[in-house]
């Protein structure tokens, strides 16, 4: 009976989820740790990127509903990190071990890295990054200092939390890609400086009627106000 339920509680796991762990190294050798989740017969992906002090588990509810929009899910472990939903973050783990710094900047090469990984290996047709809390503040800086690799950027509560002034603000002045910015409803003082320097065509912004959540978790379920997230996340997709 024991066995049995093993097997059920596996095979839930794998039908849940369905995701792949990847590693990979970073820029300076480091091995990185990712979540890919397929989505069939698509050559479209987002890069998912998670918030100061989690993992790649902030995408394990976000990652399956990308899936079924169309969009194959590579959800990454930066070195700046911890965990989140019973999700450890490897890639910290290693870099801790190693004793290589895990300061929020020092997550920008796992960014760079991530991407060019994605690109070289899968051959996507498009690649669209998105980041939550200190990373949505790195790939704006990313799709501004390499304005013509990716194809758009989702950023959930950016702002300059690097200690160095327009850090991110002098890099999004070059993007030229679609940009969607969101963010809880207090928070729109900490990206609105960023959101203004950016000179894309295609660039709008999301702030909820409700008071709303930090980061990509406005998405998950458990927060009443999820649709209004979901809605204008899809809506936004729609036009890249």
């Amino acid at each position: 009976m024991k066995n049995i339920l093993t097997s059920v509680i596996i095979f839930l796991t794998v039908s849940l989820y369905g995701q792949k762990t990847i590693d990979f190294p970073s820029k300076d050798g480091l091995m990185m740790t990712a979540d890919l989740y397929e989505a069939k017969e698509s050559g479209r992906f987002i890069i998912l990127f998670h918030q100061a002090g989690w993992s790649r588990g902030e995408y394990v509810e976000i990652a399956p509903k990308l899936n079924k929009l169309g969009y194959n899910c590579f959800a990454v472990d930066q070195r700046s990190g911890g965990s989140v939903n019973d999700i450890t973050n490897k890639t910290n783990t290693v870099a801790k071990t190693e004793g290589k710094q895990t300061e929020f900047k020092d997550a920008y090469q796992d960014v760079e890295s991530a991407i060019a990984y994605v690109k070289k290996t899968y051959k996507p047709k498009k690649i669209i990054i998105w980041g939550s809390s200190y990373s949505s503040s790195l790939v704006l800086k990313y799709a501004g200092d390499h304005p013509d690799v990716v194809n758009g950027v989702l950023s959930f509560s950016p702002g300059e939390y690097f200690g160095e002034k327009n850090y991110i603000t002098s890099s999004a002045a070059n993007i030229k890609i679609p940009v969607f910015i969101t963010s809880a409803q207090n928070e729109k003082k900490s990206w609105s400086g960023i959101y203004n320097a950016i000179n894309a065509e295609k660039k709008q912004f999301f702030l909820p009627e409700t008071k709303g959540n930090h980061g990509s978790r406005a998405l998950w379920e458990r927060f009443s106000d999820n649709e209004s997230y979901w809605k204008a996340v899809k809506g936004f997709l729609k036009t890249i």
